[in-house]
């Protein structure tokens, strides 16, 4: 072998380590290109890369982008959801089963309690409405005055007094039946008047009669005493003989509880007529739409990025 010839004197079964071996299994990497010192433009992508698939989420303090508006505070509003008390509540007040049954006892209840003020309200009216002067004859007693002018006083006491007490039940049943307000506070109103007007005109009328009998019957012809203050424009009538329906000045009680509770009613802030709970979670405080914070400016697409430590 010639000295000037390397390559005969190698053996043939001897590997080339001019060359690093290769793991087995592996595939060659792609030769990446040669790096120029300046970081990839503006949409250009290194080879090798998957392209993402969905933008990335703005970050903090970032702009909206062109065309977008944020939302407004109405959709915010109608956004959020009730707290659960709030909910709770509300489904505890408006979605309760219907109970007739307790309706009619609150009906029944109110009836009678407004029929036993109806003697406090008698009282007051025989104590207000004068006596009317008479005079005792043979035939009985009459007036001492051709035309006098009691009996047209008593009727517009009792008149007066009837629109005051009805006004006061309305008022009363509104605040007391909070929960039963409509309907049901309505009929208790207009019935526990109706029934405390004769209540309240015989107690009245009643007040000095059996003094006023006891002279009529012992004392002698010509002697002048009074009769006590009675109803000329209003009483009872009994349909059937079983069933009584007031009329004339019983009926203004029930006229005034009616007009004061529709009243009510027509000024009442809620839908329901029955007190609604506030949310809490909203607010009626001005909530404007915040100031994006300042951001920095985004590099340009040639310039180079900061070295990241």
């Amino acid at each position: 072998m010639s000295p000037d010839n390397p390559d005969r004197e190698r053996p043939v079964d001897e590997p080339d380590r001019s060359t690093p071996p290769r793991a087995s299994g592996t595939t060659p990497s792609v030769a990446e290109p040669p790096s120029t010192g300046e970081p990839p433009s503006a949409g250009e992508q290194r080879p090798g890369a998957e392209p993402s698939s969905a933008a990335e989420p703005p970050s903090v303090g970032e702009q909206p982008p062109v065309g977008e508006q944020p939302p407004s505070v109405g959709e915010q509003l109608a956004g959020s959801a009730p707290s659960g008390a709030y909910q709770s509540s509300l489904e505890l007040s408006f979605d309760e089963p219907r109970r007739p049954l307790r309706a009619a006892v609150t009906v029944l209840g109110a009836v009678l309690a407004l029929a036993v003020l109806g003697v406090p309200f008698g009282l007051l009216w025989a104590a207000l409405a004068p006596d009317t002067p008479v005079v005792k004859t043979v035939e009985g007693a009459i007036y001492a005055d051709p035309q006098p002018e009691q009996p047209i006083a008593a009727d517009g006491w009792f008149s007066l007094l009837g629109l005051g007490f009805g006004l006061l039940v309305a008022l009363a049943l509104w605040f007391v039946l909070r929960r039963r307000r409509g309907p049901v506070g309505l009929l208790a109103a207009v019935l526990g008047a109706l029934v405390a007007a004769p209540v309240a005109w015989q107690v009245g009328r009643r007040v000095g009669l059996a003094t006023f009998d006891r002279l009529l019957d012992t004392a002698p012809a010509g002697q002048a005493f009074t009769k006590p203050a009675d109803l000329r424009a209003g009483g009872v009538d009994w349909l059937l003989g079983v069933l009584p329906v007031p009329h004339g000045d019983l009926l203004l009680p029930a006229f005034g509880a009616a007009i004061m509770y529709t009243l009510l009613a027509g000024w009442s802030r809620w839908p329901g007529l029955r007190p609604e709970p506030e949310p809490a979670d909203l607010s009626w405080v001005s909530a404007a739409t915040p100031a994006p914070t300042a951001a920095p400016a985004p590099p340009a697409p040639g310039e180079a990025e900061p070295p990241r430590g």
